[in-house]
């Protein structure tokens, strides 16, 4: 894991965020609205992007989810850093791969995708319950396709899937402590990821899913996550929030 790059911001007169998988789509659009709702925001990345986000307020470093020990390092570097404890969570990181029928998955694909989406998401959020302190907020990103039936999408919805029930499991062992946790499931946005291996014609057809006939940004993704990790969602605990421009089955 590469050393935590920090800023010559007075990082103790802002709150704490971090943002697994930051540097790009809507990982990066949280990011930048943290910063901007009064957060100085750690974020992660694995691969380095053309146009990384830089700012007094923002620092970031190279991680692998799938790695347990890289995530506990992680904690362990923030937590020495820096004087405050994390008042922010967002555990954003994760793939996706091109839709094909489930006759189509093989082993290894499938393999793949629950190493980082599922046991990744498990390193970083059982990290994250050892070491966040009341009043912490932690925020968990899944997709709407979990509530829809959509060719194709079977493994990465089952991935999602389990990672709302780790989020439902976590809503008990964290409340008591004063910690909320809460996951987003966006529907279709437009980012690299939504784009990957699909045909113009799955994309229409995504956007036709919802009423307004579109797919969303980025940004009004990170607008729910922002609100979740504010004092205005201090009764919003253990819920799976859907911006999705009411989205609904149609295949």
């Amino acid at each position: 894991m590469a050393s935590l790059s920090s800023s010559s911001a007075d990082v103790a007169t802002r709150p704490l965020a971090l943002v697994f998988g930051g540097s790009r789509g809507i990982g990066r659009a949280c990011a930048v609205a943290l910063e901007h709702k009064g957060y100085h925001v750690l974020y992660t990345y694995q691969q380095p992007v053309a146009e990384p986000l830089v700012s007094r307020n923002m620092s970031a470093f190279c991680l692998d989810i799938t790695d347990d020990e890289q995530v506990a390092q992680l904690f362990a570097q923030i937590a020495q850093k820096f004087a405050q404890p994390l008042q922010c969570v967002v555990a954003n990181a994760g793939i996706n791969m091109p839709p094909a029928p489930l006759e189509a998955w093989t082993s290894a694909q499938f393999r793949a995708l629950m190493e980082v989406n599922l046991l990744g998401a498990f390193h970083m959020l059982s990290h994250t319950a050892k070491h966040v302190q009341a009043g912490a907020s932690v925020i968990a990103m899944t997709t709407s396709m979990v509530r829809l039936s959509i060719p194709g999408a079977g493994p990465y919805t089952a991935s999602k899937a389990a990672v709302e029930s780790l989020v439902r499991t976590l809503a008990a062992e964290l409340g008591p402590r004063g910690v909320r946790i809460n996951a987003v499931a966006p529907g279709a946005v437009d980012t690299a990821l939504f784009h990957q291996g699909k045909s113009d014609a799955q994309k229409q057809k995504a956007a036709s899913m919802s009423p307004f006939g579109r797919i969303g940004t980025p940004e009004e993704v990170a607008e729910v996550v922002a609100f979740l990790a504010s004092d205005a969602a201090s009764w919003v605990h253990g819920q799976i929030i859907q911006p999705n421009g009411g989205a609904v089955s149609i295949f």
